[in-house]
């Protein structure tokens, strides 16, 4: 990195923290602290909502999920709009209608307080792992490519995020994800256009298309019911649509973003918004990535995109093999070169662009085993080196490739990711923890600047304990599928016990706090012998725990006396 790098990179982080400090200090009241007032509008709450969800392992892992896989992750989010209609119609006016300040408050009046405090341990058992990963995923990265240290990237990351959470709350937040998500949109865009000018003149964006196209890269929509292919449309209209659900209308770190609202309809409008404009965004976000895999067409590729791998095999004794696993990819790029070539100047249906269709395709597939051979090198060279490359990819054509200023702004672009995410979820745990966990056990009578101060420091706390977690996390598979596993394994319960609680009054707290218990214990087990993609959890929980606690409510003996807590 050059000077003038840092000085984008540090100038626009410093920036973010400043201003989002200077901006927002002062709050007294938990409703200022909570729920910023509930003064946002509906643009501040879409582009916040956005920016909870937009973490930096978005734009890390995402691109290289296009670069290795094509197009097809997209259907994952086919089930948000979805997602975001019914939440409007059923959730917000729910939400309103009882001024809480966690979604969680709704369950103790409909249902009592240990169903209520279940639901809220589980957001913070898998929102505070989450907010671990998201400052691991971007610091392990970039430790492994600029060679920084990994504690002390932690560290500055979380750092930088509890200093204006802890001073600003919600409205630090909200105020922070607008100036964070205008620096990632002009990251983005900047990236797109330039990854499309280093192609050869003759190549257009339309012919770059139809490359990747002949790749198999610009498959978008899946319409089996296999149960082995993780991305079809099924699983993201069905699943997406469930676990979406679970996360906008139950997870507290975007609740609490359009609980900042200035009234249902702003909310509401903050909601449709990130509707609209979340799939596009992920399928431009993948189009780079696809836009890297044609640039690299053209262009010298390493083996394998994750700089440590390298070093470890070549300096083993499995360096001479590797080496030749080298020179045999970049006789395969030769001759897809050639392939390419034929493709791009034969004519439409001709006999002649098939057969260089079918030459990509099959150079691909020997590219694709070369590369899968020289993983079995490294993994025997280091076993403990992480030989899956998906979330490298994009890091390493930016700092590669992109010229000076524009590698600081797309770092800082990841930086900011990261620490919106983090904000959102630190500023959502520690609301948790202060409201549904600390006040609703507090007998003793408190002025409101206490529960201020007690928000403040479990937002320091969860800080401190996100900064743990990504100093002791192990990089797993992709990143992204990562949180996304994470989020499946309790979202469903969740999300079954809120509607448990808006459509059936006939169960009571006590069948629908023993379905949960049971359905968390299944789903886990469920998830670890693997029976079934971990996009289907999110269903198989919401429905098992219905079916658990219908039932054990038509067991349990009825009580003439017994109120909504029975």
């Amino acid at each position: 990195m050059h000077t003038i790098d840092w000085i984008v990179l540090i100038g626009t982080l410093l920036f973010i923290v400043l201003y989002g400090a200077w901006k927002t200090k002062g709050s007294t009241t938990v409703q200022e602290y909570i729920k910023g007032g509930s003064e946002a509008k509906w643009w501040t709450i879409g582009l916040s909502v956005m920016a909870t969800q937009a973490s930096a392992i978005t734009f890390l892992s995402t691109p290289g999920q296009a670069f290795h896989s094509g197009m097809g992750f997209v259907q994952f989010y086919f089930g948000l709009p979805i997602a975001m209609v019914v939440i409007c119609m059923i959730f917000i006016p729910l939400y309103h209608k009882m001024k809480v300040y966690t979604a969680y408050e709704f369950l103790e009046g409909r249902f009592d307080l240990k169903t209520r405090t279940l639901t809220a341990i589980l957001f913070l058992v898998q929102r505070g792992l989450a907010a671990g990963i998201t400052i691991f995923a971007p610091a392990i990265i970039l430790s492994a490519v600029l060679g920084w240290n990994l504690t002390l990237l932690n560290i500055v990351i979380g750092v930088l995020v509890i200093m204006y959470t802890v001073s600003g709350g919600t409205k630090a937040v909200s105020v922070t994800q607008k100036q964070q998500m205008a620096i990632i949109f002009t990251g983005m865009f900047i990236a797109f256009f330039l990854i499309v000018s280093y192609l050869p003149e003759d190549i257009t964006f339309n012919k770059a298309l139809k490359i990747a196209g002949a790749s198999g890269k610009m498959e978008v929509l899946d319409f089996s019911f296999d149960f082995n292919n993780r991305y079809t449309f099924w699983s993201g209209i069905i699943g997406g649509t469930f676990l979406a659900l679970s996360y906008f209308g139950t997870d507290q770190s975007q609740v609490q973003r359009y609980l900042s609202g200035k009234s249902i309809r702003e909310s509401q409008m903050g909601l449709i918004f990130n509707g609209l404009l979340k799939v596009p965004m992920q399928f431009f976000i993948l189009l780079v990535g696809v836009m890297v895999f044609v640039f690299y067409q053209f262009n010298t590729s390493p083996l394998n995109f994750n700089p440590v791998a390298k070093t470890a095999v070549v300096s083993s004794a499995y360096s001479d093999e590797y080496q030749q696993l080298e020179k045999n990819q970049i006789a395969f790029q030769t001759l897809k070169q050639e392939a390419i070539h034929t493709f791009n100047n034969a004519e439409e249906n001709s006999s002649a662009k098939n057969i260089a269709k079918y030459r990509i395709a099959n150079l691909d597939a020997s590219e694709k085993i070369v590369r899968e051979v020289a993983k079995v090198f490294i993994k025997n060279a280091d076993k403990d080196i992480e030989t899956n490359d998906k979330d490298y990819v994009f890091i390493h054509f930016i700092l590669t490739n992109l010229p000076r200023g524009l590698i600081g702004l797309l770092l800082a672009v990841i930086l900011s990711a990261a620490m919106s995410s983090t904000a959102s979820e630190l500023n959502a745990l520690a609301s948790t923890t202060a409201i549904d966990l600390y006040k609703r056990n507090v007998t003793t009578p408190r002025e409101e600047t206490h529960y201020v101060k007690m928000s403040k420091l479990f937002t320091l706390l969860w800080g401190i304990l996100a900064i743990l977690v990504a100093c002791v996390a192990n990089l797993f598979d992709n990143l992204i599928q990562l949180v996304n596993i994470i989020g499946s394994i309790f979202y469903g319960n969740v999300l079954g016990i809120f509607l448990l609680a808006f459509f059936i009054k006939y169960v009571k707290s006590n069948a629908t706090f023993t379905a949960a218990i049971i359905t968390q214990i299944i789903v886990i087990i469920g998830w670890y012998y693997d029976w079934m993609p971990y996009l289907w959890l999110n269903l198989f929980g919401c429905i098992l725990v219905f079916i658990l606690a219908l039932l054990i409510q038509s067991i349990t003996p009825s009580k003439s006396k017994a109120g909504i807590n029975g």
